[in-house]
């Protein structure tokens, strides 16, 4: 048997010989190896990979000859495969051959039947090996750029956040700069893709060359990898803090400023670039893309060609604006929306002529939002129609109670806030019919608020709504007159009834002891240009009896502001109507 020592033997039969010649001759490089683990023979195949004598290998530790102790899970397997606990072992190890050359060897070990001893055979996986690597960087990198693709990038990424990466002494931090070529696409649309890839390339050189002069610290070099299309990232491992992801970032913008000559083709390009740099420790691969994603959709909103570096703060709002988004909808069919109303009262007689609806989100998280924190949002995603449909039902139900239980008192009109994208995505004119007629309201108490950008310059389908609701005896107002297109001439052909001056005129009556002649004289030209047209004038944001006195003079008909009072109940109007009954 093969186990036998190798040497002759007066009891070594016929096969014994034959394994021997077999074991001598074998293509395959192998060894016995002892139960202590000493090789006491070995076959040309072993020696030839090796680059030594079969001979001198007898008496080797076979753990030192195929470098079983360089790490601690391979030794104790190789110990229990010697010690008979364990079946077989296999394991991958890179060898120093004799003449310098590295290889790669795949080692087996495995019991010998009948015998104590253990069978060692090493294969010669170089190739293989090799193969391996060429179809890993093809795999791992752009065919384009040359540079490291996603896949890579995420790898390097994910190990340079490992804890392993920064406890041997590096600083601890991670740092991204992720870019975006701006208006990439019209390269490849007018001058071809062709182009475009020549391009993709030039940057990929400047990119490299920045990263390599920025390059310096505890982790040296950068890895700068393509992402997909005309996105970029310079990956700052061991950054050292803010300061070098800010400079890296100028740096790349100040090199993709100069010209690419390509093949005659002179292209000029700008990129965009979010930054971001934080501890390792909490951080994920997938929250810091998040981060620089979002980072570099700033610097495109904010005018494109520029660094932004990641504000937590900004992040937040914008998480909470996504978070309202997803909910706004939801929260509707759940009741979460009510309405508070504030008083528009005559300046004349002082007495409350009407109030404006004013909605608020009773959020479960968020607590109580006023309108600017989500009738932007409404209107983006559509559910304005809805939401809108909800306040103006709401508030003329409203409306309508108060008049029947309080008969004593005149009737208050209700003013409500339309959205242009009600007038465009649904039949307003067939919603306020229908609403007027379910709740008994008359069409004039009813009055409907446009901004003024909104309602100037209307044509077609906005304005023939506006003026079969006019027809229709419902009051049309222009909110915040005065900071839109203030368009004179155009005014006089709307279905109008009421402007309401935009609070920053009336803000500007505040100083009483050294009132500013210039915002008295605008706002008397308004009110009298606003009357000659049939027009009544409330003032929006009065806080104080002496803004009141004076929009009194000048010929303001309404106020509204906290002089008078806050946004309220219904009840607190209902105990106002009670009171000046």
């Amino acid at each position: 048997m093969l186990g036998l020592p190798l040497e002759p033997h007066p009891r070594t039969d016929a096969g014994a010989r034959d394994y021997r010649a077999a074991f001598r001759a074998a293509q395959a490089a192998m060894a016995l190896v002892t139960p202590r683990g000493t090789v006491v023979a070995a076959n040309a195949a072993l020696g030839a990979l090796l680059g030594a004598d079969p001979a001198q290998l007898n008496g080797t530790d076979a753990a030192d000859l195929v470098d079983l102790a360089s790490d601690a899970r391979t030794w104790q397997a190789y110990r229990e495969v010697l010690d008979g606990r364990r079946p077989r072992f296999r394991c991958t190890r890179r060898l120093k051959h004799h003449d310098g050359h590295a290889l790669w060897v795949e080692v087996a070990l495995a019991p010998v039947p009948d015998s104590a001893n253990v069978l060692l055979s090493v294969s010669d996986i170089s190739d293989w090996r090799e193969l391996q690597a060429r179809l890993r960087h093809l795999q791992m990198h752009d065919p384009v750029t040359r540079l490291p693709n996603r896949a890579l990038f995420f790898e390097r990424l994910s190990a340079a956040l490992e804890a392993s990466t920064y406890e041997r002494g590096g600083t601890g931090r991670v740092g991204l700069c992720y870019l975006d070529l701006d208006g990439f696409k019209a390269v490849n649309d007018t001058l071809g893709h062709r182009v475009g890839d020549r391009l993709l390339t030039a940057v990929a050189t400047r990119l490299t060359r920045c990263a390599e002069q920025n390059g310096y610290g505890p982790g040296g070099g950068h890895l700068v990898a393509r992402l997909g299309g005309d996105e970029f990232a310079l990956l700052v491992e061991d950054s050292t803090g803010t300061d070098q992801l800010a400079e890296l970032a100028q740096t790349v913008l100040t090199a993709l400023q100069q010209p690419f000559d390509l093949a005659g083709q002179r292209l000029s390009v700008s990129a965009s670039i979010g930054v971001v740099e934080r501890p390792a420790v909490g951080t994920t691969a997938t929250g810091l893309m998040q981060a620089a994603d979002t980072t570099l959709y700033w610097a495109k909103a904010d005018g494109k060609g520029r660094w932004t570096l990641f504000d937590p703060e900004r992040n937040a709002h914008r998480m909470t604006r996504q978070a309202l988004s997803s909910t706004l909808r939801p929260a509707l069919e759940r009741g979460e929306f009510v309405l508070e109303y504030q008083p528009l009262v005559d300046l004349e007689g002082g007495l409350v002529r009407g109030v404006e609806a004013l909605v608020r989100w009773r959020h479960p998280q968020f607590g109580t939002l006023a309108p600017n924190r989500f009738i932007g949002i409404a209107e983006e995603d559509g559910s304005i129609v809805h939401l809108g449909r909800w306040v103006l039902r709401t508030a003329c139900r409203q409306a309508r109670r108060w008049q029947l239980e309080h008969p004593e008192a005149e009737p208050l009109f209700v003013s409500v806030n339309v959205a242009v994208r009600q007038v465009w995505d649904s039949d307003l004119v067939a919603d306020v019919a229908e609403i007027l007629a379910e709740t008994g309201l008359e069409p004039g108490l009813l009055q409907l608020e446009l901004t003024e950008s909104a309602v100037m310059g209307s044509a077609g389908r906005p304005l023939q709504a506006l003026q079969a609701l006019s027809d229709m005896g419902v009051l049309i107002a222009i909110d915040d007159f005065g900071t839109g297109y203030s368009n004179l001439a155009y005014l006089s052909r709307l279905p109008v009834s009421v402007l309401k001056l935009d609070g920053s005129f009336v803000r500007g009556f505040q100083d009483e002891a050294h009132p500013n002649p210039a915002d008295e004289t605008i706002v008397e030209a308004l009110v009298q240009l606003a009357h000659r047209l049939g027009l009544t004038v409330t003032a929006e944001c009065v806080e104080t009896a002496g803004q009141a006195a004076r929009l009194r003079r000048i010929g303001c008909d309404t106020g509204q502001g906290w002089l008078y009072s806050r946004p309220a109940t219904p009840d607190r109007i209902a105990a106002m109507l009670t009171a000046r009954g």
